[in-house]
């Protein structure tokens, strides 16, 4: 049964990290919630699992003339510094501290996504608001010519 979960959960990880919504976002909570394993080993396996993950996306994006090289060192550079810099300060972190401080960054992650979801929901909704009333005008402008 234990190996049938670590599947399932690695069949989930594998579709929303190829979706490019970050498959730790579940992996994580997943292994943590439904496995035996501690935070920091839950992360450790989810890094190890991304590494094939983002091989296989990234040729795929490369393919798909998705991936601009000209910002390729503009965001690795700081974003592998301070990767090092966290692996280091989340070893130090006790596993249920690093469980809390997880969740709160998920939490805040998801306020965010919803935030800017509806925000751009409500933008599009005027724009297009906007766009229906410019027509009536015109027609209106129309009928009395």
């Amino acid at each position: 049964m234990q190996i049938f979960i670590f599947i399932t959960i690695g069949i989930i990880g594998g579709v929303f990290g190829g979706l490019g919504m970050g498959g730790g976002t579940l992996l994580i909570p997943l292994l943590v919630s439904f496995t035996a394993l501690n935070q920091h080993t839950a992360q450790t396996i989810n890094l190890i699992a991304f590494i094939p993950m983002a091989i296989i996306v990234l040729i795929i994006h490369i393919k798909n003339g998705l991936v601009k090289f000209k910002h390729l060192l503009t965001i690795s550079l700081p974003a592998l510094l301070t990767a090092i810099l966290a692996a280091f300060l989340a070893f130090r972190v006790q596993s249920g501290n690093l469980k809390i401080y997880f969740g709160i960054f998920l939490l805040v992650l998801g306020i965010y996504q919803l935030t800017t979801l509806i925000i751009k929901t409500i933008k599009e909704k005027k724009a297009k608001n906007n766009v229906v009333n410019n027509v009536v005008r015109q027609f209106t402008i129309l009928d009395k010519k």
